[in-house]
């Protein structure tokens, strides 16, 4: 499979954000966030690099009001990139799984792209807000992606303090979860490979 049969990207235009989303499991670069929004750039960045996988964000939205319309379509095209990705990825492993430490903090991440949308997400933050970033959005980033890109993810807080760290953490695991379970099988059989039933 050449480099291109998976290079996804997606665009969605709404009178409160515009979000273009680029995706490559089969390359490194670029990586290039820009969403208006510089926690969440820089928990992107860190997702797809620690994934080592191309991921271009650009969006706008009307944060001067909140933040949420933003981010929350932000998971929803990254969802669509994805599933467009699932599609054409016959033969990977489907399922994916990472455990990150960050200081004090440690998430683990485990995903099936089975086609099958399901999010359980348990964290417990000291504080509401990173920076200017509320962390109750990060929910809504998840819920987004995993229900447009149809993934079973579960992310866990195992323990942590401070908020930075185990979000952090939480998108380097989320990203190194995604690199696994997109990375191809070593056995052939097409989707036969990924489930007993000979199709997800």
């Amino acid at each position: 499979m050449s480099n291109t049969e998976r290079r996804i990207e997606v665009e969605r235009k709404t009178k409160e954000t515009e979000v273009r989303v680029e995706l490559d499991f089969d390359s490194g670069e670029p990586v290039d966030i820009d969403t208006g929004l510089a926690f969440l750039d820089h928990m992107l960045h860190a997702m797809a690099f620690h994934g080592g996988f191309s991921l271009v964000v650009k969006a706008k939205g009307d944060i001067d009001v909140d933040a949420h319309h933003t981010v929350e379509d932000i998971g929803l095209v990254m969802g669509d990139a994805l599933k467009g990705a699932l599609e054409r990825s016959a033969g990977i492993m489907r399922y994916g799984h990472a455990v990150i430490p960050m200081d004090d903090s440690l998430f683990e991440v485990v995903v099936d792209v089975s086609g099958r949308p399901y999010l359980r997400y348990i964290a417990s933050y000291n504080q509401e807000r990173v920076g200017d970033f509320d962390v109750n959005l990060v929910r809504e980033f998840l819920y987004g992606l995993s229900s447009r890109g149809k993934i079973n993810l579960h992310a866990i807080q195992r323990y942590g303090i401070n908020a930075h760290h185990s979000i952090e953490a939480l998108f380097k695991a989320l990203g190194r979860a995604l690199a696994g379970a997109f990375s191809f099988s070593a056995h052939s059989g097409g989707n036969k490979g990924m489930s007993t039933k000979g199709l997800l």
